[in-house]
């Protein structure tokens, strides 16, 4: 581990706004604050919402930042990149703000039964070869149904069209409502969805506008950002699709897929 890293992970300790739990840690040692974010943390009984896969926070402090009245919480497994969100978030005062690294597969152990409104999903891996993996998976979905509210919004946005393509299938497959949808988020703001928002509002437009630091290298690229909104209820089992679907021409920033395979499930 570099130096500059080993520096972050130091002064992380003393954040007061970071939780510590990769899986070593939370097998052995119960998150003693499940159910109980409101009371011992945030101390306010406003909506809390989730970023998963959060990177460096910047989702999670812009959505802070409009929405004073709702609680954020970031995760990540990578802590010298919650780093950057984190101090910010201090340095800016932001008190509705907080930061878990841990692993997303053990996600439902540190949230208890209806503890959670909203789930965001942005820019996260599309595990082209995995759909376990996939954040947007029915594998997922339901660890999310055990602490998501009944009905709870899932928002995704991402450049990849395989994960975007996939969670489509997904969500009608399993008749889940979708609120919203664009394939070209900043090109066209009229969408599709069963609700009564298909043309963005400001408000929405102004949440949507918040760049990432790899949003904002897609854009440069001429890569088309997609967006959705959809309910998760909580009744009734789900189907994972069974469908092939064309690769992404890339996995990641600067980096080529490593299969030589066209399509996957």
């Amino acid at each position: 581990m570099s130096k500059g890293k080993l520096q972050k992970f130091a002064e992380m300790e003393t954040f007061k706004n970071v939780f510590q739990y990769p899986y070593s840690v939370v097998s052995t040692v119960p998150f003693e604050m499940r159910g109980y974010w409101h009371e011992q943390y945030f101390h306010n009984d406003n909506p809390i919402v989730l970023e998963l896969g959060c990177g460096k926070g910047e989702y999670t402090v812009g959505l802070a930042r409009v929405y004073p009245d709702i609680n954020f919480i970031g995760v990540d497994i990578k802590g010298a990149r919650i780093y950057t969100g984190a101090k910010q978030a201090l340095e800016e005062g932001l008190e509705n703000v907080a930061f878990l690294r841990t692993s997303i597969e053990i996600i439902d152990r540190f949230f208890s039964e209806n503890e959670v409104q909203e789930i965001w999903l942005t820019f996260s891996d599309p595990q082209m070869k995995n759909a376990h993996k996939r954040l947007t998976s029915t594998f997922f979905m339901n660890r999310y149904r055990h602490f998501l509210i009944d009905g709870g919004i899932v928002h995704l946005k991402t450049d990849s069209n395989f994960l975007f393509t996939y969670t489509t299938y997904m969500v009608n497959v399993n008749k889940l409502p979708v609120l919203f949808r664009t394939e070209d988020l900043y090109g066209n703001e009229l969408g599709e969805g069963s609700g009564s928002e298909t043309l963005m509002d400001e408000k929405t437009r102004e949440i949507l506008g918040i760049h990432t630091y790899y949003e904002n290298q897609w854009i440069e690229r001429g890569l088309n950002i997609k967006y959705m909104k959809f309910l998760l209820p909580r009744e009734g089992g789900l189907i994972e699709p069974d469908i092939e679907i064309e690769l992404d021409d890339y996995r990641s920033f600067k980096r080529t897929k490593r299969s030589g395979l066209t399509t996957s499930k």
